[in-house]
């Protein structure tokens, strides 16, 4: 595990370090504590929703809730405060994200009236997105999303052959099956039946009831098997890439540019060029 060294830059300094830094010993507490605290936090929104449960322990539930509200907020304002550029973490990805999970609860203090109650229904739904906090904590996260990322041009190709193939055989299907008072009864509802049945999940509301159209079934069943397998080889191979055909790296966190994943003796940022402050050694 790597150790950063003592922070030269204050409290500043020793936040973005707990809070950036996954490879010191603090920051993986620090996201040990963070990851359980996002769980919980949606596991109460769940209970919540439940209305047995809500009306038994619906009290319970809402202090638990602005205890996670808080907490969530604090670290936010902490990220906030130990970056170089507040701005633009608020408009990063994860910023959106952090505050996305606080706002829905202080929004719902301003939403008068019991008509309101399908928007709070709205506003609690939101909270879900706590479990987007996750992928910033489990390297793991990251890793898959270069890879698809890497992938994208592959799995357009991809995803193209299968729109031409589900629309091919939903109009195949329309002109063996369709008609007046029939289950295919237009081509996009008959492209619906295709992408069932390629997916291999099949709702079962519309089947083909003639020979041939059975028959058609049968191939798109078996080609559906062998479509599945395509994306998951094609991300699968450039995770192996990226696991054992590029250099180690860290969660180093550029504090100006808050770019992450330099290398493990980087003195400089590869992105913007600024100079870390502190310096990698190993920790037994």
């Amino acid at each position: 595990m790597l150790n950063f060294g003592k922070p030269s830059g204050g409290w500043r300094e020793t936040f973005f370090i707990v809070i950036f830094e996954a490879d010191t010993k603090a920051g993986k507490y620090f996201d040990f504590l963070l990851i359980g605290a996002i769980v919980l936090s949606v596991f109460v929104v769940m209970l919540d929703s439940i209305p047995s449960i809500h009306r038994e322990y619906g009290e319970i539930l809402y202090v638990l809730e602005w205890f996670f509200t808080i907490l969530f907020s604090l670290e936010y304002v902490a990220r906030l405060a130990c970056v170089n550029h507040p701005t633009r973490y608020a408009r990063s990805f994860f910023g959106v994200i952090d505050l996305l999970s606080v706002i829905p609860t202080y929004a719902a203090l301003f939403i008068p009236g019991v008509h309101a109650l399908i928007d709070l229904r709205l506003l609690r739904l939101l909270r879900i997105f706590r479990l987007l906090k996750l992928t910033a904590y489990v390297d793991e996260y990251s890793q898959l999303a270069r890879a698809v990322v890497a992938s994208r041009r592959k799995i357009f190709i991809f995803l193209s052959v299968v729109a031409i193939l589900v629309i091919l055989n939903g109009t195949l299907l329309y002109v063996i099956e369709g008609g007046e008072g029939t289950a295919f009864s237009s081509i996009p509802t008959s492209v619906y039946w295709a992408i069932t049945t390629v997916s291999t999940v099949g709702f079962g509301d519309i089947s083909p009831q003639t020979d041939l159209g059975r028959a058609i079934a049968s191939v798109t069943m078996l080609i559906g098997w062998g479509v599945l397998a395509v994306p998951t080889g094609i991300v699968t191979s450039e995770m192996t890439v990226q696991k054992f055909g590029r250099r180690s790296v860290t969660t180093r966190t550029c504090r100006e540019c808050l770019t992450t994943g330099h290398d493990m003796d980087a003195k400089y940022c590869k992105h913007c060029g600024e100079e870390f402050t502190f310096s990698s050694a190993s920790e037994n």
